[in-house]
């Protein structure tokens, strides 16, 4: 099948694609310039595998949460593409999808994004499965979760995501240095792992049809103008 994943969700651009002879990948971090990129970057990756863009089955893109623009940028994109070729159209949440290529750590997994003003999008993952709900937190209330979901106090926590490193940097006051730990891979971005999801046969594809984006907060112009 003939998939391609968008991730405009962060800072890092990034676009799978996978057909019937291989799978395909790019990233770029370059700020916020997804708008200018996006359909550019998705042509030259079905050029380099050789697909034409009428023959895609299927489009996918983050759901959020995310960045604001990011998300509003890659619905359009991905809806537009839908709509045009006729094609299924998949979202699924980016939490869930920066986490995934941890899912076999031995600990708790802990996916952030920076979502400003002292908050982080995240949520806590234990061995593939998600623990809580997608949340807009503090670092306080993301370590008292912490606290109340780790097996025993010497449970080991990873972060991953763009806002790894600013939490854990919070985190060393409520845990022990020793018991964090930062994913080195922590800024990429996810298509790939959006497009492992996809294939994986465990996503319900009617569930997905009309959905929109997750924000869990107002914008910042929506909250000054109330």
């Amino acid at each position: 099948m003939n998939i391609l994943a968008l991730d405009t969700a962060d800072q890092v651009l990034s676009l799978a694609l996978s057909t019937g002879t291989g799978v395909w990948y790019t990233e770029i971090d370059d700020g916020v310039r997804h708008s200018e990129l996006l359909l550019e970057s998705a042509d030259a990756l079905c050029k380099i595998a050789g697909l034409h863009p009428e023959n895609l089955e299927l489009v996918a893109c983050m759901k959020g949460p995310g960045s604001f623009t990011g998300l509003r940028i890659g619905f359009s994109a991905a809806k537009g593409m839908a709509l045009a070729l006729g094609i299924p159209l998949v979202s699924l949440p980016t939490l869930d999808c920066l986490a995934y290529h941890l899912s076999i750590w031995p600990g708790i997994v802990l996916p952030a994004m920076d979502a400003k003003q002292g908050r982080f999008f995240s949520a806590l993952y234990r061995d593939g499965h998600c623990l809580t709900e997608y949340k807009d937190a503090s670092p306080e209330a993301i370590a008292r979760e912490l606290t109340s979901v780790r097996l025993s106090p010497d449970e080991k926590v990873v972060l991953t995501g763009s806002g790894a490193e600013l939490l854990a940097s919070f985190l060393v006051s409520f845990l022990p240095h020793e018991h964090i730990r930062i994913d080195p891979e922590s800024r990429k971005g996810r298509a790939k792992e959006l497009l492992k999801l996809i294939k994986s046969g465990t996503i319900d594809m009617k569930g997905n049809a009309n959905s929109g984006p997750v924000y869990l907060r107002k914008s910042d112009a929506e909250l000054k103008s109330r």
